[in-house]
């Protein structure tokens, strides 16, 4: 069993999506005492972007790259390889200005290689990442699930489900921006759900 944590805040102290995002992984721990566990810390170690010279490195031939574009290409491949191998996959999601952080998205695009973790064929798409069980802890200041300015979720589901993961699930701490109260009860909120989710 090997459970890949994604943690995908800006903030390296702090972060409500990655205490959550630990707590978590604790639990499924807990049920899986033999389990191996990588963490991805987005924060304090950055994806780079996907430019311009990111596109050239992937679209040359690997025997035909230069030693930089080898060095770029060999970044992603490092990703890849980890959410290849995980069973269980755990991201810790904050919401900045609406959407997922940029530093989630590079790690989404880094993971993102035709032939390799997507394909296209006659019926159309067909993900490659198949048969993993991927946790989605959502941490947001305000209150959005279920109304049209959540943006995450369907953005989320889409993407995982393109990627060959449908077996997803949702953890939401909401209100964390609105207050001492409000943040205590979207805190045990979510914490209730991990328990739902992952019996101890």
């Amino acid at each position: 069993m090997n459970i890949l944590q994604v943690n995908s805040s800006a903030r390296t102290i702090g972060s409500h999506s990655t205490h959550l995002a630990n707590a978590l992984v604790e639990r499924l721990l807990t049920q899986h005492a033999d389990a191996t566990l990588t963490v991805r810390d987005l924060g304090r170690n950055p994806h780079p972007n996907l430019d311009e010279k990111a596109l050239q490195a992937l679209f040359t031939p690997a025997d035909q790259r230069n030693a930089e574009q080898a060095a770029r290409v060999a970044l992603d491949d490092v990703l890849i390889s980890e959410i290849q191998a995980a069973d269980i996959v755990v991201l810790g999601v904050p919401m900045y200005n609406l959407g997922v952080s940029v530093q989630l998205k590079n790690w989404i695009d880094a993971i993102s290689r035709a032939q390799v973790t997507f394909q296209y064929t006659a019926n159309g798409p067909e993900g490659l990442l198949t048969g993993k069980k991927v946790y989605v802890v959502l941490a947001r200041g305000g209150i959005y699930r279920n109304t049209p300015a959540d943006t995450q979720t369907p953005y989320l589901k889409i993407v995982l489900g393109f990627l060959g993961m449908h077996d997803v699930e949702f953890i939401h701490a909401e209100g964390l921006a609105m207050g001492p109260d409000a943040e205590k009860a979207a805190l045990d909120t979510a914490y209730r759900q991990l328990e739902e989710l992952v019996p101890a």
